[in-house]
C-alpha cells in the first residue's frame, strides 16, 4: 500500500511574477490527507483556489486558475515539482495573482521542497487509471492518453529554429527522483520576435534572460548554454506534469504529446474526465511505484 504524502515543515521563498513583473512570496505548507493542491490568495483573506482541472480560466501562455471571479495564474511550474517531487497533499499561499517565476524553471521550487523533505500520511494514495485511449487533435497537434501501467510521457516538439527543431523524449514520470534530475531545471522560452505582441497584450512584463531562454531568430540572447541540448522538450514534459497535476491525484497512462501546449492539456483532461468509461480511481498499485524506484 502506498501512502500519501505532504511536506514536512513550512517553507518558503519569492520572486517576480513573469507577466505581472510584481513581487511575490509564496509559502508552503503541509495539509491534510485527500486534500490535494489548494492555492491560498493571503493577500485576500487566504481565499482558496483548488488545483482542479474544473478551476482552470485560460491557458495560453500560462496556466491560470480561477474561483468566484478570483484568479491566480502561471501555476504550472509549482505543480509540477509537487507532483514530480511526490507530494501529494499541500497549502500554497501567494500574495499575488501569479506565481514567481524563479529562473523560468521549476528547481527553485523542487529545492524548496527537499530542503523540507516530504513525511508519509495515513491515508492510501489514490490514483487516477485510464482505461481507454482519449484524444485531441487540431493540425499537426495532438495529444492522447491510452492505458499503461505507470505514467509516461511521450512529448515531441518542432519548432524552426536552429536551436530547437524537432525534439523527442520519452519521460517515465514514476521512476524515483527522475523529476528533480531530468526535468526540472529545464527553463521556459521564447521568441524575440513575439516579444513585443507580448507586452502589448500585458504579457511577460517580469520577462528577462534570467528567467527565459529568449530565442532570436539565429539563436539566443542568454550568454549562459543550455542546460540540456534539449532543454526546450524537457520545459515541455515539465509543463505537462504541472498542468496534468490538476486532475487532483497521479496520472496511470501513458501521454503522447505532439506539439502541444496548455490549451491542448486542458482540453485532453476535460476530455477524458467527461468519459466515465475512460477512467477510474484506483489505489496506487505497489507494483508500478516498487518497478519504477527499482525495489
Amino acid at each position: 500500500m502506498i501512502k500519501q504524502t505532504t511536506i514536512a515543515a513550512p517553507v518558503e521563498t519569492s520572486g517576480l511574477g513573469l507577466h505581472t513583473g510584481v513581487p511575490v512570496h509564496v509559502r508552503l505548507l503541509p495539509a491534510p490527507p485527500d486534500t490535494g493542491y489548494i492555492f491560498l490568495r493571503a493577500d485576500l483573506d487566504n481565499f482558496e483556489i483548488p488545483a482542479t482541472v474544473e478551476h482552470v480560466a485560460h491557458s495560453s501562455y500560462a496556466t491560470t486558475l480561477m474561483r468566484k471571479g478570483v484568479t491566480l495564474s502561471t501555476v504550472e511550474h509549482l505543480l509540477a515539482a509537487l507532483r514530480g517531487g511526490g507530494v501529494d497533499n499541500a497549502y500554497v499561499e501567494v500574495d499575488n495573482l501569479e506565481l514567481p517565476i524563479m529562473d523560468g524553471s521549476a528547481e527553485a521550487f523542487t529545492e524548496l521542497i527537499e530542503r523540507v523533505g516530504i513525511v508519509e500520511q495515513p491515508a492510501t494514495r489514490l490514483a487516477l487509471r485510464v482505461t481507454k485511449r482519449v484524444s485531441v487533435a487540431e493540425g499537426k497537434r495532438r495529444m492522447s492518453v491510452e492505458p499503461c501501467e505507470g505514467f509516461e510521457i511521450d512529448c515531441m516538439i518542432d519548432f524552426p529554429h536552429p536551436l530547437i527543431g524537432t525534439q523527442h523524449m520519452l519521460f517515465d514520470a514514476l521512476e524515483a527522483n527522475a523529476f528533480g534530475r531530468e526535468i526540472a531545471s529545464a527553463r521556459t522560452f521564447g521568441f524575440t520576435e513575439e516579444i513585443e505582441a507580448l507586452r502589448r497584450a500585458n504579457l511577460i512584463r517580469g520577462g528577462s534572460i534570467d528567467n527565459a531562454i529568449v530565442l532570436t531568430p539565429e539563436g539566443m540572447l542568454n550568454e549562459t548554454d543550455l542546460r540540456t541540448r534539449d532543454e526546450f522538450v524537457r520545459h515541455k514534459i515539465l509543463d505537462i506534469i504541472g498542468d496534468f497535476a490538476l486532475l487532483g491525484m497521479p496520472l496511470l497512462g501513458r501521454l503522447r504529446a505532439e506539439r502541444s501546449g496548455h490549451l491542448f492539456h486542458a482540453m485532453l483532461m476535460t476530455k477524458l474526465l467527461r468519459d466515465d468509461t475512460a477512467w477510474e480511481v484506483v489505489d496506487m498499485p505497489v507494483a508500478a511505484y516498487a518497478n519504477a524506484h527499482g525495489d
